[in-house]
């Protein structure tokens, strides 16, 4: 059924996000990846509540109507409490697949309560794409991107894996969708990340304390 599908394009042959081309310290990022992780049920939970309090009463999120989500991984702050409220408040709701066929791409499938899930080959749980319940990433509104570390620029320090910046390389000079990172406090780099070309600037970084970036104030 590939014709279901509405693929990202791959970008140029030079892209090679793997973490390790000396524009992004692998020590860097698995010492992000570690604080996370070490972060115990009850700071992880607390955190998500908190974070879903400060976006949920945002003006980006008021305005947003077709809203991409994740499934929470190792130690990555949990939108699923957001994703509630998104479907109580009408929304139209979405996740990241990748794609069946081309396993270097991602699809937006539609998802609802009831939704089936299956996992991946990461183990991350994620619907299966059906006949019009795949969207096209230029109509969303709003992605809720996961990230392992992030700076005060708005960089954003990724698994390694280019997924992300490879569906959304068409935004250059765009506005939309507005990207929100969500993270921890702890996940902060102590040092300014050095992006690469094909590295996607988010419009705000979300923890549950603060945010900053070049949307309203969350």
């Amino acid at each position: 059924m590939a014709s279901a599908y509405i693929v990202v394009k791959l970008m140029p042959a030079a892209y090679q996000p793997t973490g390790q081309s000396g524009t992004k310290n692998p020590s860097l990022r698995k010492q992000l990846r570690q604080r996370r992780r070490q972060l115990d049920h009850f700071t992880q939970r607390h955190n998500a509540i908190r974070l879903t309090h400060r976006i949920n009463r945002s003006l980006t999120w008021r305005g947003s109507r077709r809203i991409a989500f994740y499934q929470a991984i190792d130690g990555e702050i949990d939108p699923a409490g957001l994703l509630k409220k998104a479907w109580a408040q009408g929304k139209i709701c979405y996740l990241p697949v990748l794609h069946p066929f081309h396993p270097h791409r991602l699809v937006f499938v539609r998802v609802s309560r009831h939704s089936r899930l299956h996992r991946n080959r990461w183990g991350i749980a994620e619907p299966v794409p059906a006949v019009g319940r795949v969207a096209s990433i230029k109509s969303l509104d709003l992605i809720l991107v996961p990230l392992v570390g992030f700076d005060r620029q708005g960089h954003r320090l990724g698994m390694g894996k280019g997924f992300y910046d490879r569906a959304l390389s068409f935004r250059a000079g765009r506005r939309f969708p507005r990207l929100i990172g969500l993270g921890h406090m702890c996940q902060e780099s102590g040092e300014t990340l050095r992006p690469a070309p094909w590295d996607v600037r988010m419009d705000q970084i979300a923890t549950p304390r603060w945010s900053f970036g070049r949307l309203w104030p969350l």
